[in-house]
């Protein structure tokens, strides 16, 4: 787990700039639950790296901006019962997250025209239908 957080690519995010902070997690574990610090928090300031290229930092902030609090994003991780999987999935997510973020937009649609072709054949086959129907309610079996 020691390293840089790898991003995307040759994209990482050096240890140094990744925060730890550590709490006793909620939930089943018997006795032991109430003395390990297994819940975690990573927190990473992304206004202030200079590990990622600026387009990159830019659009992370802008998709994350509502994530942010003072330009810091924080993933905290406490399904696990050992902190070091905790630390695992924290990353994880953080990565994921960050990946996401940074990805560039998706190409824009572009409107195409319908074939004239393809939209005579669905009207000729709407109005064969219609006759079809019509033909069925004649009411002259007396």
């Amino acid at each position: 787990m020691s390293g840089p957080l790898i991003i995307r690519g040759s994209v990482s995010v050096p240890e140094a700039e990744l925060q730890w902070r550590f709490s006793r997690s909620s939930g089943p574990g018997g006795q032991h639950v109430n003395t390990t610090d297994s819940q975690v928090e990573l927190r990473f300031d992304l206004a202030a790296t200079e590990a990622l290229p600026p387009v990159w930092k830019r659009r992370a902030l802008e998709r994350l901006d509502g994530r942010l609090a003072g330009g810091v994003i924080a993933v905290r991780a406490s399904e696990h019962r050992s902190q070091w999987r905790n630390r695992e999935a924290a990353l994880t997510r953080l990565a994921a997250l960050l990946a996401e973020a940074t990805a560039p937009p998706p190409k824009v649609r572009r409107a195409t025209k319908i074939p004239r072709g393809i939209n005579e054949r669905r009207l000729r086959v709407k109005k064969h239908r219609g006759e079809t129907k019509r033909g069925r309610s004649g009411g002259g079996w007396d």
